[in-house]
């Protein structure tokens, strides 16, 4: 059996096991936080020396923003490349008063870690960079080729990705890439992902008088920006669900055999999680599946509008100004190029008074499922954790895949090891011990099984 192959493996992560704990915890402790800019800089040089002395040669690579680490391993002829993505960066610990230990010091409460950024993602990639060294340690080469790649501006939307690759495209001669970011499936099942949604934030402003105004003085006389954004938005989408954006749906990718296939095989209880928000229905369309609706339609979601009197008890006020945060979750084949265009274009026949502001976007990314490279890195993760991963086609989040599976032009897996209520992005941000030293099993597993596949298959 595989797994017998790797008992040596194995029983070295387990013994140092009580160091790796102590190792992520010196990591955690090291603040990154994209949005501020602070502690940037030293964690890349520490995370960078982390993988030097582990066996890898790094390098840190500088953008137009935050730098990226890489690092390389020695050359395995005959295998293929692996490239293990991550980021360095972490989410602003703030509501700071929420946190039941400090955000920065890691913290082990009934077999959890609690810290931020253990989750999201520095525990994830450390548990990867661990298996690498591992398997240096007990075999003295890896089983195949690896290069670390660790941003360190995931957490503000990766804006120098696109960038980076163009520039650097020499540096990046890998076959395939996998990241291990997010939950678990909530049954606590690991899962093998082949694609992320994309995202376009944009807003919606409308302006009216140049102050505001007294709404028995000037209501009827004066247009209100509220109501023509409320007439705008009523354009866009309708009761049913459906986005009546001209032309919205038609680079929207069908869902091939394989991928239903995989969709009907995923479960869930629809009425608990009815019961968990407080839900009667879900949205619109009723009859459109869960996870169809997470892996295959794009979404257009209202984040927040802003206008006028908020405040305790009534204001007879007619706003001068309105403001509508809106965000689309987007499919392959759509672009945020693409989809941005199509909503400028709406809003200058419906309502050609209103700004459109374009905010940031992610281009999504999809995987064929029958890639060669997912059935050995299923078979590391059965090997490694004794079950079988969830095959997902698409996730309903999003991360810079694409520049993989676009611009160059190789294949994207993601293997969550975080438990599924992992708070990350929240105060209170967690990961269970036991997961950890799984991701270090995985990790090592994956790059096991890849390696035997050999370059030519």
């Amino acid at each position: 059996m595989q797994e017998r192959a790797l008992d040596d493996v194995f029983a070295d992560i387990e013994q140092h096991q009580d160091e790796s704990l102590q190792r992520l915890f010196d990591y955690l402790r090291r603040p990154s936080i994209s949005a501020w800019g602070e502690g940037i800089g030293e964690v890349a040089d520490y995370i960078a020396g982390v993988l030097d002395r582990i066996g890898l040669s790094a390098q840190i690579v500088p953008t137009s923003g935050w730098p990226m680490v890489l690092a390389r391993s020695e050359p395995v002829p005959g295998t293929p490349t692996v490239m293990i993505y991550g980021h360095y960066d972490v989410q602003p610990p703030d509501p700071i008063e929420e946190w039941i230990s400090p955000p920065f010091e890691p913290t082990v409460r009934d077999g959890r870690i609690y810290a931020r950024g253990v989750g999201d993602n520095k525990g994830q990639h450390f548990a990867n960079i661990l298996a690498i060294e591992s398997l240096l340690r007990v075999r003295g080469a890896l089983p195949c080729n690896v290069l670390v790649l660790l941003e360190g501006e995931e957490e503000v939307g990766s804006p120098h990705m696109p960038e980076f690759v163009r520039e650097h495209r020499d540096l990046l001669d890998a076959d395939l890439v996998i990241t291990c970011d997010g939950p678990v499936d909530e049954s606590g099942r690991s899962m093998l992902t082949f694609g992320v949604r994309g995202v376009l934030s944009f807003e919606l402003r409308a302006t009216g008088a140049n102050r505001d105004l007294h709404s028995g003085n000037w209501g009827g006389v004066a247009p209100n920006p509220l109501w023509s954004l409320v007439q705008l938005l009523a354009t866009m989408k309708d009761a049913q669900g459906t986005i009546t954006i001209d032309g919205f749906y038609d680079s929207v990718r069908p869902l091939g055999d394989l991928e239903r296939a995989a969709l009907d095989n995923l479960t869930v209880d629809i009425e608990r999680v009815k019961q968990s928000l407080g839900l009667r229905d879900l949205d619109q369309p009723l009859d459109r599946g869960y996870f169809e609706r997470l892996s295959a339609w794009p979404t257009f979601t209202i984040n927040g509008f802003h206008g006028g009197y908020g405040g305790q008890g009534s204001k007879t006020v007619l706003p001068h100004e309105g403001i509508v945060k809106c965000d689309m979750r987007l499919v392959a084949d759509q672009t945020g190029d693409e989809v941005f265009a199509k909503v400028v274009d709406h809003v200058a026949r419906h309502a050609p008074d209103v700004e459109v502001v374009r905010q940031g976007s992610m281009d999504p990314s999809k995987t064929p499922l029958d890639s060669p490279f997912a059935a050995p890195i299923a078979e590391g993760i059965t090997i490694a954790q004794s079950a079988r991963p969830l095959i997902v086609p698409a996730l309903g989040g999003s991360l810079p895949d694409y520049v993989f599976t676009r611009d160059l032009g190789i294949p994207a897996f993601g293997v969550p090891y975080a438990n599924a209520d992992e708070s990350n992005h929240a105060p209170n941000e967690n990961l269970e011990v036991q997961r950890f030293f799984m991701g270090i099993r995985t990790g090592a597993a994956m790059l096991d099984r890849l390696g035997a596949m050999g370059k030519g298959d």
